[in-house]
């Protein structure tokens, strides 16, 4: 079992054991630094480059998610009514004509999207 172990010099100042290769790489590595610095700067790197990464979608990513949507939505509404058709449902005028009006919707919907 390994045993912790931390010399504090001061409040602000501890030592930190590592391997003689760490040292090694750091050493090799660090330039004008002392090896404080660099490995502050090390540390540092990492934290920005994990705080920077991408939470987010792009406009254009989003635009081809919701074209998509629609072509999806656009299908299934002309599933369905192929399907009462073939069925032999003899569906009301009017339900055919909100789905026509929704299905044109969308379409008009894409184009006005794309405007953006």
């Amino acid at each position: 079992m390994a045993q912790k172990r931390t010399l504090i010099l001061d409040e602000d100042d501890l030592i930190l054991v590592v391997k003689e290769d760490v040292v090694k790489q750091v050493d090799e590595n660090r330039g004008e630094l002392n090896r404080t610095e660099f490995v502050n700067f090390l540390i540092q790197s990492q934290l920005k480059e994990c705080y920077s990464q991408q939470n987010y979608i792009t406009r254009e990513e989003f635009q081809e998610f919701a074209q998509e949507i629609k072509e999806l939505l656009h299908n299934f509404l002309q599933f369905f009514v192929s399907c009462g058709m073939v069925l032999g449902r003899q569906s009301p005028h009017e339900d055919l004509e909100a789905l026509s009006q929704q299905l044109e919707s969308l379409d008009s919907s894409d184009e006005e999207t794309e405007e953006f």
